[in-house]
């Protein structure tokens, strides 16, 4: 068995793979429900826009296949747009989320505000700063750099969950951690050898 990249037709899945692969760790994309349930580990990666990829998951069945798969305690990763279809809305569409977490998806938004100079999306490299340490940052220090590109960013109802945060502006909430789900907003695959020991991290709970 081997870590699942669900397939559900939303970007950067091979480079992700590839990602794994370097690591050292066997790494599907898959959109087969059998798989996702058989998986070693999960991981939902994603860049488009919340809705279109949203139905598209869900016109292959593979809502219930992640809701099953987080049950059944599997280690799993939202990257990006995958970790804004753990909430409940998004402000970018109309879809319902998959409610794996509280809160809702915000777009960024400067106007009238001291930031009002920066831009949207917000791409490139930024700092990450651990709230508190999650074990797919074990080896990781706060102020590490990170590569994001989104203009949206979400919201948690728990703080307690908020296990990063990044300053763009005012702070974002840029990584999150409750029990078995792992979510972040930067991508790890491009995000040199800080982000390729996050996934490393996260393999190795995958193994145990």
């Amino acid at each position: 068995m081997s870590i699942v990249i669900i397939d559900y037709g939303s970007g950067n899945l091979r480079s992700v793979q590839k990602a794994f692969e370097k690591l050292g760790f066997s790494a599907e994309i898959s959109k087969d429900t059998s798989a996702i349930r058989s998986a070693k580990g999960v991981v939902l990666p994603g860049v488009g826009s919340f809705d279109s990829a949203l139905k598209e998951l869900r016109a292959h069945g593979l809502e219930a296949a992640i809701e099953e798969a987080i049950a059944m305690d599997k280690p799993f990763l939202g990257i990006c747009l995958g970790l804004q279809h753990l909430f409940e809305s998004s402000e970018e569409g109309k879809e319902r989320g998959l409610g794996i977490l509280k809160g809702q998806v915000v777009k960024f938004n400067f106007s009238n505000t001291p930031w009002d100079n920066q831009s949207i999306p917000h791409m490139g490299w930024n700092r990450l700063l651990i709230k508190h340490p999650a074990p797919i940052f074990e080896g990781i220090e706060s102020g590490n750099m990170v590569y994001f590109a989104h203009s949206f960013y979400v919201k948690p109802k728990d703080d307690m969950i908020v296990t990063a945060a990044t300053d763009y502006g005012p702070e974002f909430t840029s990584a999150v951690w409750k029990n078995n789900v792992f979510g972040i907003q930067f991508h790890p695959e491009k995000s040199g050898p800080v982000g390729l020991k996050i996934l490393e991290n996260f393999g190795k709970l995958c193994l145990k």
